[in-house]
């Protein structure tokens, strides 16, 4: 009887032994890059993404979200391809900032093509969106779902911006694409790509005049106190946001798991989307409450800058795939 007793304690003690790493590997954490805090709609689309899989996972599958580009030490036209290499587990990241390393993301950057937010959805819940993602996935990384940074907007510390001629000889602050320089080159104006940590000094003492972001980045980071008292509504190009998992981790995971990452991506994005689209009325009466002169473009006047970059949209639509462009603007005109 004892030594029965002997080997059913032994026999238990060993099953639980090779239980215990089965248990462990059921829960999982992640990493999550994103450029912008929780303070911005942006951060926010990763943290409600973070909670939602926790939620739904039951814990099993944690979303750790790192926020100002850490993970890349700040240089967020790294994150691509810290992605793709493994560096980082998954991302809400900006079509701009992905664009060197995926040329068709371009195709939010061409000057004007997009007038208005039914012209984003119109491309991102299409066939163009969905050969987007065709490209990012095969240049790594998996793309799950569409989230919003907004229409860019100008500001800058000199005059009001209504036509073309306005921007000729100001010095502005761009990010790091190609297509941007292109842009404002060809407005006459004077394109310097600075990240944003170095163009806060150089907004406040003037070595530079203006830069362009969307109305919630001028509103948290308050633009206006670095001397941008001019604001133009001028909606010359739109970023829409990418969640995405690396593609090692994504074939890593359970179909079940994969299911449930990207409908909490889906989720996640629509609810940031509708939430950053509803502020955005009381977001502009509080910037023009601190003072400063908004400027909203007739449709004379905007017509005005479409034609002054026809030759930027021209040069880019190869390098983007004409045969993209032709769907995206069919699917634009078709809204």
């Amino acid at each position: 009887m004892r030594v029965k007793q002997v080997v059913a304690a032994l026999t238990a003690a060993m099953s639980l032994t090779l239980a215990a790493p089965a248990f462990a590997q059921e829960t999982r954490e992640f990493s999550v890059s994103t450029v912008l805090s929780d303070a911005f709609p942006w951060g926010q689309a990763a943290a409600k993404w973070a909670e939602l899989v926790n939620e739904r996972s039951e814990g099993r599958l944690t979303l750790t979200v790192y926020p100002n580009a850490q993970l890349v030490s700040g240089d967020q036209t790294k994150e691509f391809s810290a992605m793709r290499s493994g560096l980082i587990d998954m991302a809400v990241a900006s079509t701009i900032n992905w664009s060197p390393q995926v040329p068709e993301l371009n195709l939010f950057s061409l000057p004007f093509l997009m007038p208005d937010e039914a012209a984003i959805d119109a491309i991102t819940q299409g066939s163009a969106g969905d050969k987007v993602f065709a490209a990012i996935e095969k240049r790594g990384v998996m793309p799950l779902a569409w989230g919003e940074n907004g229409f860019r907007e100008l500001s800058n510390s000199r005059q009001a911006i209504q036509s073309p001629e306005d921007v000729q000889g100001l010095k502005i602050r761009v990010v790091g694409s190609p297509l941007f320089l292109d842009t404002f080159n060809t407005l006459g104006a004077n394109p310097t790509q600075m990240s944003w940590a170095d163009a806060q000094p150089a907004l406040t003492t003037g070595a530079i005049d203006g830069q362009e972001n969307p109305l919630s980045v001028f509103d948290v980071a308050r633009v206006d106190q670095v001397g941008q008292k001019y604001l133009t509504l001028w909606h010359y190009m739109a970023d829409p946001l990418i969640f995405g998992v690396n593609q090692k981790v994504w074939k890593s995971l359970s179909a079940e798991d994969q299911q449930l990452l990207r409908q909490a991506a889906i989720d996640a994005g629509a609810w940031e989307i509708e939430k950053s689209r509803n502020e955005l009325a009381d977001t502009l009466v509080a910037i023009k409450e601190r003072g400063v002169a908004v400027t909203e473009l007739s449709p004379e006047q905007h017509q005005a800058f479409v034609e002054a970059t026809a030759a930027v949209y021209e040069k880019w639509t190869p390098r983007i795939g004409a045969e993209l462009v032709a769907e995206a603007q069919a699917a634009i005109d078709a809204r």
